[in-house]
């Protein structure tokens, strides 16, 4: 049995493991002193991307409609 190591749903996974440790370095970043603006505004835009990313394959995996 070989596991498709690009399929949607791994490819899922993985999206959602990056969505969270960006989550996680956003929130210690936004803690800092001096806080660094650019870096922050450009890790949250990355993870907005993300979370897009993650939506479209989500509803391409599971239809709403039935076909």
């Amino acid at each position: 049995m070989t596991a498709n190591l690009n399929s949607p749903q791994r490819q899922l996974i993985a999206l959602r493991i990056e969505h969270a440790d960006l989550d996680a370095i956003i929130d210690r970043l936004a803690d800092q002193t001096p806080l660094d603006q650019l870096t922050l505004q450009r890790m949250k835009k990355r993870r907005l991307a993300l979370r897009d990313h993650i939506a479209r394959l989500e509803a391409a995996l599971d239809p709403r409609e039935p076909a």
